[in-house]
């Protein structure tokens, strides 16, 4: 059976290893590179994603794929540091005497605070699809903790949509964060990055015959007397990984619709630390990132021989011209950063980076097979209510058994 993959991301590089044993395989990756937002930047004889990354715990079938692989012995288990910036200063809200002593909550709030995050793992997220995360948090912990702690956290990650989010989506994201100790959160890192995983996945393809093109966007698929047309070229299936959206307009079929969000994401090597030791810093603060993410207050600072910042933000139509200019003055004038303290810049931006988590979701996530057709990414059914990499894991997998059983 010949199958045609398109995108090689995650998802579409898992579904391919899936398969690769018994079917012949041709992967198209429009960039030109692998990885997708798990891609990286070579800099100076090291990798760094160009999105910042880890992973956790409850990722059993990411571990597996690590362990599949045997790169299982790569994975440290870090402790990750956060804080809030609130009116130009940092508070950090790792520990619970941090959380005491932080002054934009209330004591009783705290308390409420406290008990959501405790509670959210047993929280049955079903329900919740249909109601806002803004009315949710409102009614079950008050409009204090919504002001002053959620709602910056959602105007960051969501913009002008925040209003739409559901509070499925939300309790999963707390649910997740919630693996933490005393000193912090229990977060998975790979020594030397998880270019070691995309590595590794396209040597494992190439030794099995697999074909990978890079820098080839794919510009036309057509159902074909039982088959599929891609780039003219016939397949038996088609695995598309790229947004349902995206796929209707190469196909011309019909296709759920599904919001999506972009993302840009400055990568920043620096003389000094910017954020006082802690690796995940919210702004609270009216800034043009919701996040400062100091990967060398997470992995050591000592494999890269310089500190490395994330500076996090994500659009919904379009970046502002001089987008990038205006990112990096702020954050050195904000966090007193010497411009020559700034050793080299990276901006990534991906129109497409993540599903938009509306009310509502859970009953437009695209089926496995539309028209015929399979599809498999942050849009499958394993992401939601959030998306990471083990949901791009699970579904590649899910899909792929799905041709399986076809081929038996």
């Amino acid at each position: 059976m010949r199958i045609c993959i398109v995108g090689g991301g995650l998802c579409g590089l898992t579904a391919a290893f899936e398969l690769s044993d018994t079917c012949q395989i041709d992967i198209l990756e429009k960039r030109p590179f692998l990885g997708g937002c798990l891609a990286s930047y070579h800099i100076d004889g090291y990798w760094i994603e160009r999105y910042y990354h880890h992973c956790f715990a409850g990722d059993a079938h990411l571990m597996q794929l690590f362990s599949r692989l045997g790169i299982a012995d790569r994975i440290e288990w870090l402790t990750g540091s956060t804080g809030y910036c609130v009116d130009g200063k940092i508070h950090p809200l790792t520990t619970p005497g941090d959380i005491l002593k932080y002054p934009h909550l209330t004591l009783a709030e705290k308390a409420r605070l406290a008990w959501l995050t405790l509670r959210s793992s047993r929280i049955d997220t079903g329900p919740l699809d249909d109601i806002p995360a803004r009315d949710y948090i409102i009614e079950h912990l008050g409009p204090g903790i919504y002001a002053s702690f959620f709602e910056p956290l959602l105007k960051s990650k969501f913009g002008d949509r925040r209003g739409e989010v559901s509070a499925a989506w939300l309790i999963s994201r707390i649910a997740i964060r919630s693996n933490r100790g005393a000193g912090g959160e229990r977060l998975g890192y790979p020594s030397g990055g998880f270019q070691i995983l995309i590595d590794s996945l396209q040597a494992e393809l190439e030794r099995k015959g697999c074909s990978i093109a890079t820098g080839t966007p794919v510009t036309a698929i057509s159902r074909e007397n039982g088959g599929w047309r891609v780039n003219g070229e016939r397949y038996d299936a088609v695995i598309a990984t790229i947004p349902p959206q995206e796929i209707a307009s190469l196909s011309g079929m019909d296709m759920p619709a599904v919001p999506y969000q972009g993302a840009a994401c400055m990568t920043l090597g620096l003389r000094e630390d910017a954020t006082d030791g802690i690796y995940w810093v919210n702004m609270k603060d009216d800034a043009p990132y919701g996040a400062v993410v100091s990967h060398t207050n997470f992995a050591p600072m000592s494999r890269y021989g310089e500190h490395i910042v994330y500076l996090a933000s994500y659009f919904s139509d379009r970046l502002p011209e001089g987008f990038s200019e205006t990112m990096l003055a702020d954050f050195c004038r904000r966090f007193r950063v010497d411009t020559e303290a700034v050793h080299w810049q990276r901006m990534a931006v991906d129109r497409y980076a993540g599903p938009v988590y509306t009310t509502g979701l859970k009953r437009r996530i695209p089926a496995y097979e539309q028209h015929g057709l399979y599809m498999a990414g942050m849009f499958s059914p394993p992401n939601y209510p959030e998306r990471s990499m083990e949901g791009s894991v699970i579904a590649a997998q899910e899909v792929a058994e799905r041709i399986r059983a076809v081929i038996r």
